[in-house]
């Protein structure tokens, strides 16, 4: 018989690190967010973002009811594919919740100033490029610097014509004028 090996391997060194100081689930977390499409499967992925784990239950945000329902059969099945990810049984329950994912599934929140359902992105104005050049000077990146401003600049070239928008007067019709 082979004696044991008193080396052991990095990866069980940091799973075993990770346990004693209590960050098993948020590797976890941070694994289901990174390797989610592959976990779980493409269709599955495309409609629903894993969102946080407390106390052993997985908070699955959902894109709307059709998914939740169809989800609600399959969670032992995500189940054993999240903890055979995970090596070891980490979560217990999951919790669907309905949430507007954004864009990509599996991204956080909105990932692109430049939202097609936005229309076409307005041309910034002298304003808004000073601006955004004022709040982007600190970046020491020239190239950086320069992208993170023109993105900046359309934001708030968005953000004045949503607010001019907003504040149009409304207007009535010539006709009940005259007949006032």
């Amino acid at each position: 018989m082979r004696k044991p090996s008193p080396f052991s391997s990095v990866s069980t060194v940091l799973a075993t690190v990770a346990k004693r100081i209590g960050l098993e689930t948020k590797l976890l977390e941070f694994q289901l967010r990174r390797d989610w499409p592959n976990i779980v499967g493409q269709p599955i992925a495309a409609h629903t973002r894993p969102d946080q784990i407390r106390f052993k239950k997985l908070y699955l945000l959902v894109e709307n009811s059709v998914w939740m329902q169809q989800l609600t059969f399959l969670k032992p099945t995500l189940l054993a594919k999240i903890n055979e990810a995970a090596g070891t049984e980490l979560v217990t329950e999951i919790v669907l919740r309905i949430a507007e994912l954004g864009g990509a599934a599996g991204g956080g929140g909105r990932e692109n100033v430049l939202n097609d359902d936005e229309g076409p992105p307005p041309e910034p104005t002298a304003e808004a490029l000073a601006a955004a050049a004022s709040h982007a000077e600190s970046i020491r990146d020239p190239e950086l610097r320069t992208h993170l401003t023109k993105v900046m600049a359309v934001a708030i070239a968005r953000e004045s014509r949503q607010g001019r928008e907003m504040q149009a007067p409304v207007t009535e019709p010539q006709d009940r004028k005259q007949s006032s």
